[in-house]
């Protein structure tokens, strides 16, 4: 049986499903593209976040790409100036709320970006200057919490305003525009 690989810029104010079976409307997947049936999306971005999301008709395949062998990088837009103590503390693991209880994430890569990125303007408006400076940072976990990443940026005192999947292993989101799909042979996922 062949199965069907899709690469897609996952723009803001998208659910990564294709369902939703609550009353209020919300924008999901299905919108973007005429997918096949039996595609998923392989993990998540929430709502507020875009970028690279991979989806497949293979259930391997999700599984070998959630596995915490692989990498998924994250370029974040946060409240203030992160300074390079903040970018250390979220190397070595921070402690986070998940599920009620107390975690200590993983030790990760994390830099500062001193060029902004040329993402684009987001759907929704972030905020204009006359609230305080921003920056930004990349982080790469391989784990997936729920919110990990914002909740790590928060520890450090310099909360998420817009984060960006870049990466997942070794597929990169380039220049992929928000809400463009990309149907590829397969992901060949390497760490």
């Amino acid at each position: 049986m062949s199965h069907s690989h899709f690469i897609i810029h996952k723009p803001y104010g998208y659910l990564s499903q294709f369902i939703y079976e609550l009353k209020r409307k919300k924008k999901l997947l299905g919108e973007l593209h005429n997918f096949p049936k039996g595609t998923m999306a392989i993990g998540r971005l929430d709502e507020d976040s875009e970028g690279l999301l991979l989806l497949t008709t293979d259930g391997m395949m999700s599984e070998i790409v959630r596995s915490k062998k692989v990498d998924k990088e994250y370029y974040v837009q946060v409240d203030g100036v992160i300074h390079q103590e903040a970018i250390e503390q979220l190397q070595k693991g921070v402690e986070i709320g998940f599920n009620g209880t107390k975690y200590i994430t993983k030790p990760c890569k994390a830099t500062l970006i001193h060029q902004i990125p040329a993402f684009g303007t987001r759907g929704k408006k972030i905020r204009d200057e006359r609230h305080g400076p921003t920056s930004w940072a990349s982080i790469t976990v391989n784990e997936g919490k729920f919110r990990q990443v914002r909740k790590m940026t928060a520890a450090v005192g310099f909360p998420t305003l817009r984060l960006v999947r870049v990466r997942i292993g070794n597929v990169y989101l380039h220049d992929l525009q928000a809400g463009e799909v990309l149907e590829v042979e397969n992901f060949q996922i390497e760490n």
